[in-house]
């Protein structure tokens, strides 16, 4: 359906019934995705699921009852059970989010004149300003957990922005007054309008709605969100639905049962396109390994059970036991009777190891399938110093898992490109040619430790064995001193009193 042909239906809540039809996965199971984020969700803590254990306990009996010798059967208590949960979804999907946006996404240009060279500062400065590198992980993360996510782009006025409570910030504000203009000129160009970033995700309660074509493109997006307002009667929440196409931001507020245009809407949107970056995967990223990590919490927590009953050693006596030692009495005997009387520990010699060799194969499995390094301090402090390739090869199936996320997120980090391109243009105007046609495409560089000393040398070889930087550069790399520039002027001072002697001290 063309999106003429939705906000030509008759009522409000029709539109919206179409609005919701056009996703081309189902909604995301959110109770599913904080069961697995939450320990306390899990199913180790479901006392349905895992009962606390019943023990049998002699019945109470009163003084009286003692007296007269009365018999009671016996009763039964609950005893809690060990309940071991592990945050293993956090870390599989942290280290995802680690590898994949751990170092800051580069964006590739070749600007060929004066105008292009202003483009890529002022989407530089916009990235900056909204701090792109921590976004970029809170989308990760929103879309590892819960399956998708989205950004909105939106401009504010200068004047609505926070200049700070200085000085030098009221000077600012009085002359901006007094000209009876507001702007800045922090993108390279003066613009009244500042661009802004907000996170749509279901992980903060938004239920989103992107609406596709016949062809796979989104024609619009939608989102459900509640937010508590002031009444009369005390505070309430009220439902609201948003919708965001090429030429239109619409807004509706549910009143009773049925939807209302909230006052002021649609109102037009200046770029032409949707202001909306959409990203989804089809599986939890746990979702694999999800009944894995419920066997092993089960399996943790069965065996601390068993060493809260059998930790502590038991000796089995066979024939009759005549005395025994005090508690902390040195040189302890046991006095036996009997002609094959004997005493022995209680020992349970090969179950442990079958524990163990479940515990060691499901972590394993956990990590394999979901191609996560096992990166603990226990794992890696053993590995001695590692060249440049072995940590390559060591990292190389997270690395992998990268390559298959780029999938997702090359795309996506495209279309905001696009979006702040053409925000960019209608901020200065003569820009706005040169925006549609100047290319910037946005590189993911997957996180490793990397070896130095390796590096060097190879470009070094590369380099045919001269020197990479220049002296007073590699001064200030080493970042030794609090002052490299006084040191640095030091350095040469002292080489050319150096240089002074040696040319002027006599030779044999």
């Amino acid at each position: 359906m063309k999106i003429e042909d939705i906000f030509q239906k008759k009522t409000e809540r029709e539109k919206i019934e179409e609005l919701k039809s056009g996703r081309l996965a189902p909604q995301p199971e959110r109770d599913e995705a904080i069961k697995a984020l939450d320990i306390t969700e899990h199913d180790i803590n479901n006392e349905s699921l895992r009962p606390n254990k019943q023990v049998k306990v002699p019945a109470e009996l009163t003084e009286e009852e003692i007296e007269k010798n009365v018999k009671k059967p016996d009763t039964t208590k609950p005893v809690p059970v060990a309940r071991i949960a592990l945050a293993l979804q956090k870390l599989i999907i942290k280290r995802a989010v680690a590898f994949l946006f751990g170092n800051p996404v580069n964006y590739s240009a070749s600007p060929e004149d004066e105008n292009q060279k202003q483009i890529l500062k002022a989407l530089k400065r916009i990235l900056h300003d909204i701090k792109s590198n921590s976004v970029n992980r809170r989308i990760a993360r929103a879309v590892f957990g819960f399956k998708e996510c989205a950004e909105l782009w939106y401009p504010v006025p200068v004047e609505k922005t926070k200049t700070g409570n200085g000085i030098v910030s009221k000077v600012k504000d009085f002359i901006n007054n007094a000209i009876g203009n507001k702007y800045h000129t922090n993108y390279g160009f003066q613009s009244a309008f500042k661009l802004r970033c907000t996170i749509f995700s279901p992980a903060f309660g938004d239920v989103l709605y992107p609406y596709f074509d016949e062809t796979g493109d989104m024609i619009a997006f939608s989102r459900e969100f509640s937010r508590t307002e002031k009444a009369n009667e005390g505070d309430k929440e009220v439902t609201y639905f948003e919708t965001y196409t090429d030429t239109h931001h619409w807004l509706w507020q549910q009143k009773g049962g049925d939807f209302e245009i909230v006052k002021g809407y649609p109102k037009p949107n200046a770029i032409g396109k949707i202001p909306v970056v959409y990203a989804y995967q089809e599986e939890f990223e746990t979702q694999d390994v999800n009944s894995l990590i419920d066997r092993l919490e089960t399996l943790l927590s069965n065996f601390a059970d068993t060493n809260d009953y059998h930790a502590s050693p038991k000796i089995v006596v066979k024939g009759e036991l005549i005395g025994f030692s005090q508690k902390g009495e040195s040189g302890a005997i046991l006095q036996l009777d009997g002609d094959n009387a004997s005493a022995d520990y209680l020992s349970w010699a090969h179950a442990p190891e079958s524990v163990k060799l479940e515990v060691d194969t499901l972590l394993r499995m956990i990590y394999t399938i979901t191609q996560t390094p096992d990166i603990s301090f226990d794992t890696v402090k053993g590995l001695g110093t590692l060249s440049g390739i072995a940590l390559k090869l060591l990292f190389m199936d997270a690395h992998l898992k990268v390559q298959d996320k780029r999938e997702i997120f090359d795309e996506y980090l495209q279309r905001r490109v696009n979006i702040i391109k053409a925000f960019i243009g209608k901020f200065c105007n003569q820009l706005e040619v040169h925006c549609s046609e100047f290319e910037i495409e946005p590189e993911i560089i997957p996180y490793i430790i990397t070896s130095e000393i390796d590096e060097v040398k190879f470009w070094t070889e590369a380099n045919g064995g001269k020197p990479l930087v220049s002296h007073k550069q590699s001064v200030k790399s080493a970042n030794l001193s609090q002052d490299t520039d006084a040191d640095w002027d030091q350095i040469v001072t002292e080489e050319d009193k150096e240089n002074y002697s040696n040319i002027f001290e006599p030779t044999k």
